[in-house]
């Protein structure tokens, strides 16, 4: 399974992005994450319903430093393309 994800709050320049790779290690999950122009931090994620299950569930609560307000997933589409890792993709363009 795929799918985007946006995690909303005091979530940039906490080290949160690093934490999400983390967290993505942790739960076997490739995909990518990124600081969006808005203030959150928006990805994508991808492996077992199950691990993107706990993943999330990491996301909202995990980071000590974070203050998450809110969080927002859509499934996707399969590409059919497998990714293998998780990466820290460049910054949205800001406003």
């Amino acid at each position: 399974m795929r799918l985007s994800f946006r995690i909303i709050g005091k979530v940039q320049g906490i080290g949160y992005r690093w934490f999400v790779k983390e967290a993505a290690a942790r739960h076997n999950v490739c995909g990518w994450v990124r600081n969006a122009a808005d203030g959150s931090v928006e990805g994508e994620a991808q492996g077992p319903v199950p691990a993107l299950d706990d993943f999330l569930k990491e996301l909202k609560t995990g980071h000590v430093w974070a203050a998450v307000s809110g969080a927002e997933t859509q499934e996707m589409l399969d590409s059919g393309d497998e990714e293998t890792d998780f990466r820290i993709k460049q910054s949205e363009d800001r406003p």
